[in-house]
């Protein structure tokens, strides 16, 4: 029964493993706990701040509940992470009228003054034009309102923004939000300062009041907003990466690790990013336990935290277990939507075994193996020790990126048979894996 090479996916081999596949498959499909353990989590403990009390009493249940399922070595390994707080916030269009912005500070930026900062608006779309109009910056609040290109594009401003208008004299800085819609939807994420120029407060307004300020500028309406922030950064706050596993038959010392980030931006309670992620891997973990499939390596589930504000989670788990055999590093941090592809980043030997596991995948969907294997929290190790990186991707039909970050994140944006699928999925991938000589 196990993969010994290449030719046992087409060989005699192919029908036990076509049985076995089926059956995690059926099981994954009938099963409703893990989406009612997603419901559960996210509607319970809220949103999953790095550093926050609802943080750690989720990080508790999981791991309550990893022991119900009798994985096991479950355990929760402390982890500082930073605790920034965002506080009370607003933001308010005062010319030329009243009128209430819906805003989101970013994180890691730090308060206005007690008073809050009024300040008439700069309007531009790209660095470059900031830098065109350096003179005009001063004592102004920039909005870089740009159009959305993708995430990697839109991010940047999020990310450098308060910089860029810091070092032309901005006294504040916002961002249109990073997402492809608007519909009064602010999105937050992390940003970052540079200690050679000033810090300014830097928040994301929604699509719609970013148009608005564009084009009372155009028209020489010369537009006033009011920005009001408290947030803070506090000590570094304990929190905890929280796993269990399947011990391996044959080499339980070599490990094939996947996971997600049990940590969520404080707007929404992080159901597509990435509460779906974490469900999905641990219950992948549990329906091979629950079937009695024993692998040849041992299968780990981990809840990665602080993947959103520092990944102080994936490189705590470098540190204390970078002596250990990792066979695999596998991470799910897309979306809950209809799987995919499997990518898969190491050698093309390596690569030619695992392109055989296509056959079993779809029989879940259509997914395919292809290059390009990733993940936020797995990367330190699997740089460290050179580790074949796995991940599955979705197809979201573009929506991903309407809910993330934002207040939209919740349940009722994940399918539950998406959910059962991708459970499936990666319950083959790391299983099929595990059993590789």
């Amino acid at each position: 029964m196990l993969l010994q090479n290449h030719k046992s996916y087409s060989g005699d081999t192919q029908k036990n493993y076509k049985s076995i596949v089926q059956s995690i498959i059926d099981k994954a499909m009938s099963d409703s706990i893990a989406f009612n353990r997603l419901e559960y989590m996210c509607d319970t403990y809220g949103p999953r701040l790095s550093g926050s009390e609802n943080l750690n009493k989720a990080l508790m249940w999981i791991r309550d509940e990893m022991l119900k399922d009798s994985l096991e070595n479950v355990k929760a390994e402390e982890v500082y992470v930073p605790h920034w707080v965002r506080g009370n916030e607003w933001c308010k269009l005062m010319q030329p009228r009243e009128a209430n912005m819906p805003m989101l500070g970013l994180g890691g930026s730090i308060a206005t003054p007690k008073e809050g900062i009024t300040a008439p608006v700069l309007v531009v779309h790209s660095y470059e034009e900031l830098r065109q109009k350096a003179g005009e910056a001063k004592g102004k609040i920039v909005l870089f309102n740009k159009p959305w290109l993708g995430y990697g594009d839109a991010v940047q401003f999020r990310t450098h923004g308060a910089e860029k208008a810091a070092a032309v004299g901005a006294v504040a800085s916002l961002i249109r939000s990073a997402s492809p819609i608007g519909m009064q939807n602010p999105h937050t994420g992390m940003m970052v300062y540079a200690d050679s120029i000033p810090k300014i407060p830097h928040a994301a307004i929604t699509h719609e009041d970013a148009l608005l300020l564009e084009r009372l500028q155009a028209r020489g309406q010369n537009p006033v907003v009011h920005l009001y922030m408290e947030a803070q950064t506090l000590p570094d706050a304990l929190s905890y990466n929280v796993m269990g596993e399947i011990r391996g038959t044959e080499k339980p010392d070599e490990i094939v690790v996947l996971g997600g980030h049990s940590d969520s931006w404080d707007a929404g309670t992080g159901a597509q990013d990435d509460g779906g992620g974490c469900i999905a891997t641990w219950h992948a973990v549990r329906l091979l336990k629950e079937l009695g499939i024993k692998p040849k390596r041992t299968i780990r589930a981990v809840m990665f935290v602080n993947e959103e504000n520092g990944v102080k989670g994936g490189k705590a788990y470098a540190d204390k277990h970078k002596n250990e055999k990792h066979h695999l590093m596998f991470e799910f941090d897309s979306g809950v939507f209809a799987p995919d592809v499997i990518g898969f980043s190491a050698s093309d030997s390596l690569m030619e075994i695992v392109k055989g596991f296509e056959k079993y995948l779809q029989m879940v969907d259509s997914i395919k193996v292809t290059k390009g294997g990733w993940g936020v929290d797995i990367s330190p190790l699997a740089r460290l020790n050179r580790i074949p990186v796995m991940s599955l991707g979705t197809n979201d039909e573009g929506k991903y990126f309407w809910y993330h970050h934002s207040p939209a994140d919740t349940p009722d944006k994940v399918d539950p048979v998406m959910l059962n699928k991708c459970v499936a999925a990666i319950a083959i991938a790391v299983y099929l894996y595990s059993e590789m000589e």
